[in-house]
């Protein structure tokens, strides 16, 4: 299915990896799609299984492929925790992140559907690992050790970078400040930059690739890196350009030639 920005999960209570603890390993046996799966299969061995959200129990059974499962709703997503040992919840409880549900079996089948639709539990995951990693929760994330994510995006300042995060840990918050006030004044030709990049990525359909999680609203995932990589480049060059306008502060690499261009404010092309 296609993924959109209403798809990401509210919830009050907060969020919650469904496994019981960091200290315990969960290994994929089985990919969603794989040999026809519409489900994903996790090594477990007696694992205490939690809620996600804020949700409901829709339904507690037994069927041929998964055996004893359990079913618990989250807005309009439905999460079947199925091999299970034991159902620890009752049909109809409502539940919160982190409220114990069930103790799993030696393998978690996982299914999660999305408004009646099949979607890979793994997206679902990630989605609520990242809303976790936002809210900061404190629940151990138990995050299997599979592709999340968490994409480490190049840019043309890599080999300043300890530098640069120095400089934004001391006048990051004064360049965001001076912005808002209309001291500092982002040049146009950056702001017509922004807008091009995303118009293109858009056009190429870059944005929601995963679900959407508030710490990754637009869903971008792999084929959005050669945009992010745009948009770093764009956005530690402004706040380079920052800290040469207002405080004649440069890296430490730059040489005087390259000083005085930046304090003459050049105007490159946007970039497309």
């Amino acid at each position: 299915m296609e993924y959109n920005e209403n798809m990401n999960l509210v919830s009050e209570s907060g969020y919650c990896m469904p496994f019981n603890g960091k200290n315990e390993d969960v290994n994929l046996v089985s990919k969603f799609g794989e040999n026809g799966n519409n489900n994903i299969i996790l090594e477990t061995d007696r694992y205490v299984l939690k809620g996600i959200a804020d949700g409901i129990v829709t339904a507690i059974g037994t069927n041929p492929v998964t055996g004893l499962y359990q079913t618990t709703r989250y807005d309009k997503y439905e999460v079947t925790y199925g091999g299970i040992f034991n159902a620890l919840v009752g049909f109809g409880k409502k539940i919160k992140a982190g409220s114990i549900l069930a103790i799993s079996g030696k393998k978690l089948i996982l299914e999660v559907k999305y408004d009646g639709e099949l979607i890979d539990p793994i997206d679902f995951l990630s989605m609520i690992y990242g809303n976790m990693r936002m809210t900061e929760t404190g629940n151990d994330s138990g995050f299997p050790e599979f592709d999340t994510l968490d994409i480490d995006i190049p840019t043309d300042y890599d080999d300043n970078r300890e530098e640069i995060e120095s400089l934004m840990a001391q006048y990051y918050p004064n360049y965001l400040k001076e912005i808002i006030q209309g001291i500092y004044h982002v040049p146009e030709h950056t702001e017509q930059s922004l807008r091009n990049v995303f118009s293109m990525s858009s056009m190429r359909n870059c944005f929601f690739e995963t679900i959407p999680s508030m710490s990754n609203p637009l869903g971008i995932g792999e084929r959005s890196i050669p945009m992010a990589v745009k948009v770093q480049n764009l956005l530690i060059r402004d706040f380079l350009n920052y800290l040469a306008l207002r405080h004649r502060i440069f890296l430490s690499a730059m040489d005087e030639l390259s000083k005085k261009k930046a304090m003459t404010k050049p105007s490159p092309q946007p970039e497309s």
